[in-house]
């Protein structure tokens, strides 16, 4: 094989991996804006409402919003929380549901997508989240 064409193979991959590169950049810019203002409009004053209702209930849990998160954690054991994430490392950027759990001595997490996209995401979406994986802390 002629090492021009070999170059040529790769200066077009090279070019393709850079092009895919950018427009990953671009899409996760605009998810990071789109989480941000759906952390703050809807997201935390939900999670916030259902901290209250989980108190008056006599499960005392607490809402916390570190770094571009969310997090409903439990004031009895501080492995015990659900939060939200961004992920953008993968082909399209997802937010996640964390839940970690203390049982003994033993931790269990998991995680998994809320919704189709970031910008599509709304309150009942969280809500079912939330409502769901809240079941295992209330059980006991």
């Amino acid at each position: 094989m002629e090492i021009s064409e070999i170059r040529k193979r790769v200066l077009q991959a090279v070019d393709r991996s850079r092009r895919a590169a950018a427009e990953r950049r671009v899409r996760a810019d605009a998810a990071s804006a789109a989480y941000e203002q759906f952390l703050a409009q809807v997201a935390t004053p939900l999670f916030k409402q259902f901290a209250s209702v989980l108190k008056a209930e006599g499960y005392p849990f607490q809402v916390f919003t570190p770094g571009g998160g969310l997090r409903l954690a439990s004031d009895r054991a501080s492995e015990d929380f659900i939060e939200l994430s961004l992920d953008v490392s993968g082909p399209s950027p997802v937010v996640l549901g964390h839940v970690n759990r203390a049982r003994g001595s033993r931790v269990l997490a998991s995680e998994r997508p809320i919704g189709v996209g970031v910008a599509e995401l709304t309150e009942q979406d969280v809500l079912e989240f939330l409502v769901q994986e809240i079941q295992p802390f209330v059980e006991r």
